[in-house]
């Protein structure tokens, strides 16, 4: 055999091999005694064999063929069709309407056959002419092998009968959606078959593709099997719900003591530097009267300020009786985190990231609203449009981020100047714009532009080299538009008119 397709034969048969054994292993050890799991593990173990004789009818003599199919591969697929039913047979329930005489052995008659086969040396189930196509032995695909197939296909189809009737006769949503998703993974199955047992698809891929049906087949299963949970020790199994839960749960009477807690409690305490009676008198009356109320409570968001700190909380509660007394199971959620990052997302859609004013959209909406409430209330407004002055050759001799840290200045500067009555937005690179409400006069303007200079001047002192100066221009509404865009424009000529030195760069554009 060629190292290639010793690689081959790796994966197409031995990671399936893999795969069974750790079904088969992974089941049977969730619980050794339950019947279900047992069958299920059978047949993943049934599958693997599959696998493990295609491994080695491939790499022997093509002679070898139909005794390995006859005693070896159609025993135990038909062994896996036996476990099949008894499996749904008892993971829908429905075997306890059959009598005892006739549960479980009823689904073994089949084996029979195999007996049968196996003393004998007569084949009923499986073909007996191959050939050698590449590297592999294929059935010839004759009308023994098409009605095998038909019989195989037929039976997969009956596995549905009992799920379809399990599900009709459920009460509990939960188990109908269980039975709604076995009932896909054997409907995919069943098309698999069809495609790939029917059709000859020459040396693309390996003899009796099918069989990678119980690939699907078990992953449902072991997929159905989790979600249903067969263990009974119910109260080991919730007590590791309860202690792995990330979010703080507590168990507590009317009275307020608390009966029992998890990790992710004592840690949220520990974090809040609270104890359950301190944040008990913190929460709002609506929580306090739902749980005076027996009310449930779902999804309650609220923020808990203690310290100065801020933390907001998602709060779940539901009761249970326990010792002939009503308890509560309090469930906390620490969303801060979260929350933060929602407010930060929605922050930076309208704002700066690097300096946190206002950005030109949000900045022009609110302008918007100002220019109709102006005209309405027959208000003066002014607009100022800032330009850094040789930010550029700041920018390529100390650095960009030299750079920054003078926008975030700027920024600085007009925020304390607008704080009580205007707006400051940064239009982009480095300039700004800024409103000014209720302006009545150019001396009020030129004491803002005084501001503006003597706040930046105040913090921009480290950076005389080169020396960064503002150029500021200011139009007024109405006396200069009333339109938005217009009033921009005469704004942005002032400014660029001081930028090239019609005023000297220390005056102000008025």
């Amino acid at each position: 055999m060629t190292i290639n397709k010793a690689l081959i034969l790796l994966f197409t048969h031995g990671l399936p091999i893999l795969f069974f054994m750790y079904i088969a292993t992974d089941i049977f050890l969730r619980n050794k005694k339950k019947t279900e799991h047992i069958l299920v593990s059978l047949i993943a173990l049934c599958y693997l064999l599959l696998f493990v004789e295609e491994y080695i009818r491939n790499q022997v003599s093509i002679e070898y063929s139909a005794r390995l199919s006859t005693t070896w591969f159609s025993s135990f697929g038909i062994i896996i069709t036996c476990i099949g039913f008894h499996f749904l047979m008892k993971f829908t329930q429905l075997a306890r309407y059959l009598p005892k005489y006739m549960y479980p052995y009823t689904f073994y008659l089949p084996v029979i056959f195999v007996v049968y086969s196996l003393v004998t040396g007569a084949n009923l189930t499986s073909a007996q002419q191959f050939e050698q196509i590449g590297m592999w032995i294929y059935p010839i695909y004759n009308a023994n092998y098409y009605l095998t197939m038909a019989v195989a296909i037929s039976i997969n189809i009956l596995y549905l009968i009992p799920l379809f009737i399990a599900k009709s006769r459920s009460l509990i949503k939960e188990q109908r959606s269980i039975y709604n998703f076995l009932i896909i993974g054997f409907t995919i199955s069943v098309i698999w078959n069809v495609i790939f047992g029917y059709i000859h698809f020459g040396d693309a891929l390996p003899p009796y593709p099918y069989i990678y049906s119980g690939i699907i087949w078990c992953f449902f299963l072991r997929l159905t099997m989790k979600k249903h949970d067969f263990l009974n020790l119910y109260d080991k199994r919730y007590e590791k719900l309860f202690e792995m839960s990330p979010n703080a749960i507590l168990l507590i009477n009317k009275r307020g003591e608390i009966k029992n807690s998890n990790p992710s409690a004592v840690k949220f305490f520990d974090s809040v530097e609270l104890n359950f009676e301190q944040f008990y008198d913190l929460l709002n009356s609506d929580i306090k009267e739902s749980i005076k109320n027996n009310c449930n409570i779902n999804h309650y968001e609220t923020v808990l300020e203690h310290n100065n700190k801020r933390t907001v909380l998602l709060i779940y509660t539901n009761y249970v009786l326990l010792e002939n007394e009503m308890h509560v199971f309090f469930i906390i959620q620490d969303i801060t985190a979260q929350k933060n990052q929602q407010e930060e997302i929605y922050f930076l859609a309208y704002h700066d990231s690097l300096t946190r004013l206002p950005n030109r959209r949000f900045f022009y909406k609110i302008l918007d609203e100002e220019l109709e409430a102006a005209k309405q209330n027959n208000h003066i407004i002014a607009l100022y449009l800032i330009d850094l002055d040789k930010f550029k050759l700041l920018n390529d001799t100390r650095g960009h981020l030299v750079g920054d840290e003078v926008l975030q200045i700027v920024a600085q500067s007009l925020l304390e100047v607008t704080a009580n009555f205007g707006v400051a937005a940064r239009l982009g690179g480095d300039e700004f714009i800024m409103f000014i409400n209720h302006s009545l006069s150019n001396q009020n303007t030129e004491q803002v532009l005084q501001q503006i200079q003597q706040q930046f001047s105040k913090l921009v002192t480290k950076y005389v080299n080169p020396p960064i100066s503002l150029s500021i221009g200011v139009s007024y509404f109405p006396q200069d538009s009333n339109d938005k865009q217009a009033l921009i424009n005469i704004a942005d000529t002032k400014m660029y008119s001081m930028k090239r030195g019609h005023v000297e760069s220390t005056q102000l554009y008025i």
